[in-house]
Parts: structure tokens; sequence; C-alpha cells
């Protein structure tokens, strides 16, 4: 059996059950029962047959234990599945049992079964997806003031705003979330082709059922069956891999800023969470962990749908039957993920001292751009990178403010003032189009919401 242990510190109770096996023998279920009505509708079975199967659907029970062991041996659930519901609707009207599963074949009711849970799935992400975007957007507005340091290779750079950092998650999941939804609607539809992908076995009235069909279980009908053609499948997974990425990204910069050397941010606490089993100190990043953990996983997993593609002929050997399991361990992965970024952010606890004092501590060097953009036109621009890489060095080795080193040197001050050397090192004045940016990725997301409502 899984590890729950291991499966609940991944995921989430709720994707869990959505891929597990009540929930994949239901919807295996609603596909038969769906076929018989569908086709009863038609003209194909009795429609008292429809209605048995229906009767037995609703109240049989299932042992999923021993269709597991049956699945095992026959390569597939639905023969051990099918063979039961015929049981159990031979019990209600003998005759009925013959026109179980009329029709269709094994890869029908796989395939619909997985776009059945599948779209259980993309509600889940749906709905917590929203909430991490609204509670990145209320981040984003609430410190686009904040001043920071940007870090680039690891290292200082210029002067930024947390709000930025937040607008610039926003907009990665923003992306994510868009992408997931066109994916999903190309991907979460019926499968249905029969045997070969020709539903011979319906004659004319093959169209006409799969139209029913598509309509019973609330799912758009493709064009034609897409038995070996995968490319809806590894198009969500891709979408899902990205998602549970651009949640990583995030995990990455508060695991990085949640340092106690930088001490800019933390994830929420509580009893219980973040603790050492035997450092009483540490504040752990757990949700950042989480989040890390499934980024790291998932592009393994993505690159299964990928390599599932070519499949061969009418009907794969290998290549579908690899797919729903690694898709529910997909899926399972991004929602854990989501869930801790929803926490970490909805409670993030953000610190503009320590960000203040993480920039001031480096002596105004992330300024020294600024200076030297000030002094190229004035004096040439090879001497004004000259003079400032000099002082710049000197405020490393003599661990004192670029600024007062530029108020002391000749060459800046014959060229600037002191009110003005003052304000090129202020960090809140050099920080370009940030605003700009925050309001444009605020105007996207608005936009978005609206969409999204309507």
């Amino acid at each position: 059996m899984p590890s729950m242990i291991q499966a609940r510190m991944a995921s989430s109770a709720e994707m869990l059950a959505v891929f597990g096996d009540e929930a994949l023998i239901a919807h295996a279920l609603a596909f038969e029962a769906a076929l018989a009505q569908a086709e009863a509708e038609c003209g194909v079975i009795p429609q008292g047959a429809a209605e048995a199967i229906a009767e037995a659907v609703r109240t049989a029970t299932f042992d999923a234990a021993a269709l597991a062991e049956a699945a095992a041996q026959g390569g597939t659930l639905a023969i051990p599945l099918v063979k039961e519901l015929g049981t159990q609707v031979a019990a209600i009207d003998r005759a009925a049992a013959g026109h179980v599963h009329f029709g269709g074949t094994s890869q029908d009711l796989a395939d619909t079964a997985l776009v059945l849970q599948l779209r259980a799935a993309c509600a889940l992400l749906r709905r917590d997806l929203r909430r991490l975007l609204q509670a990145l957007a209320r981040l984003a507005e609430a410190h686009r003031g904040t001043v920071m340091l940007a870090r680039t290779l690891m290292q200082p750079a210029l002067p930024t705003t947390f709000g930025l950092k937040a607008a610039s998650w926003l907009t990665g999941i923003e992306d994510a979330a868009a992408r997931l939804e066109r994916e999903a609607a190309q991907a979460l539809m019926l499968q249905f082709g029969g045997a070969a992908g020709t539903l011979s076995a319906l004659a004319d009235k093959g169209v006409a059922v799969a139209l029913r069909l598509a309509a019973l279980l609330g799912l758009p009908l493709p064009p034609m069956p897409w038995h070996t053609r995968r490319d809806g499948i590894a198009g969500l997974a891709c979408a899902v891999g990205i998602l549970t990425g651009a949640l990583g990204k995030i995990a990455r910069d508060l695991s990085l800023l949640s340092q106690a050397e930088l001490g800019e941010a933390a994830e929420p606490s509580g009893p219980g969470r973040g603790g050492s089993s035997s450092l009483p100190h540490k504040r752990n990043p757990i949700a950042a962990m989480v989040a890390l953990a499934a980024a790291n996983r998932a592009p393994g997993l993505v690159a299964t749908l990928l390599s599932a593609m070519p499949q061969e002929l009418e009907r794969a050997l290998g290549g579908w039957q690899s797919e729903a399991p690694t898709l529910a361990s997909l899926y399972e992965l991004a929602h854990g993920a989501l869930l801790a970024m929803v926490e970490a952010i909805e409670g993030l606890k953000v610190d503009p001292l320590a960000m203040r004092r993480n920039l001031d501590r480096l002596n105004g060097l992330v300024l020294a751009e600024r200076l030297m953009l000030a002094l190229a036109p004035l004096m040439g621009r090879n001497e004004a990178h000259h003079a400032v890489v000099e002082l710049s060095r000197r405020a490393v080795a003599e661990n004192r403010q670029l600024r007062d080193l530029a108020l002391a040197d000749a060459r800046v001050t014959a060229h600037l003032a002191p009110d003005a050397i003052a304000h090129l090192f202020d960090p809140s004045t050099y920080l370009g189009a940030a605003q700009d940016f925050i309001d444009a990725a605020l105007a996207a997301h608005r936009k978005a919401e609206t969409n999204t409502r309507s």
C-alpha cells in the first residue's frame, strides 16, 4: 500500500481523494451508466436495460482490493469492473446484463474516468489558485514602496521593492493559471471510440451515442476519438508542471529571504510548525520546503507524459497505461505546493526594517552605478567609471559609505553639489519603472479576475 504519511506530507487530503480508488470506481461507473442511458435514448439498447444498469450503479458495492487484484491480472480496471457490474445488473434484470459496456472498450472507460478525475483535480487547483492570486495582489500593493535589495547571481545588485517582487510572483502564477485553463480545455474531453476507434459496434448510431454520452457526463466531444493522440494529456501535464515550477520560484525566494542572515521575510509560525527535533531555536520554512520538493519532482513526471506521446497504431502498449498514475502524482504535488504557498503568502511576515538594514549595510555600493551615470556626461564615461571604481574599492577596504567618499572627492564635487550627491544615494529614488510594473501586474490580475467571474 502507498504510504499515507509520505503522500500527505506532499499533498492534500482532497487531492489524494480525487485520485483514490473510491473516486476512480465512481467515475468508471458513471461512464457505464451514462453510456447505457445514451444508447437507450438512441435506440441501441432497451430503456429498461439502461435503468437496470443505472440502479446497479447506484446500489452496488465494489471491493476495491479485489478489483485491484483482478485489474493487475487483466491489465485494466475495465475487465473486472464490467464483469462485476454485469453480475450485479443480472441480479436486477438478467436480460439487461448483456447490455453493460455495449460498444465501448477498456480504454474508453479508463480515459474518460481519468478525464473526470482530472476535471475534479483542476477544480481544486482553480479554487486555491484564486486564493493565492488574491494574497499576492494584496502583498504587491501593500509593499509597493518597501525598498529592499535586488540580488542577481546571488549577489547584491540594485534597490528594488518587495512589492515588485510580489508582483513578479503574481504574474508568474497568473500566467500559469491561464495556461492551465487553456490546456484543460483541450484535454478534458470525452474518450469514446470503441474497439478500434470507429464505433463500429454501434453501426450508424455511433456519433449520436457519443454526442449524448458527452452531454450526460458534461464533457466536450472532440472531433474524433483520441485513443493514441495524447497531445491534450501531455499539454495538460506541461501546464501543471509549469505551475509547480512557478510555485517553486516563490518558495525558493522565500527560503532565501527567511535565512537568519537576511531575516527579510518569514512564513507564519504556530504550534508544531517548522520546529526542529534537536535544535530548539530553529524556525524552518516548511511551506517552501513542500513546494520546492514538488518542483524538484514535477519535471520528471512531465517528461514521462511527453515520452508516452508516440503511441502505437490504434491502441498503445504501455504508453497510455503510464499516464494515469503519473498524472495523479503530478496533480498531488502541484496541489500540495499550491496550498503550502497559499498558507505562506496569506500569513507572510515581512520585515521592512531588515530589508532596509541589509541595503544600508552595503555602504551605498549598490548605488555606484547611479553615481557613475550621473558623472559620465559631466566628466566623460571612462573617467567617471575609473573614479567610481576607485571610490568603491576604498569603501570596501575602509568600510566607509560610498556617499561620504564621494562628498570628499574633488573629482566628484567639481561636477555635483552635495545635495545632488545625497539624492543619488537615496535608494527610494532609484527604482526605475518599478511602480509602473506593479500597476501593470495588478491591472492584469484585476482583468483576469473579472473575466473569471463573467
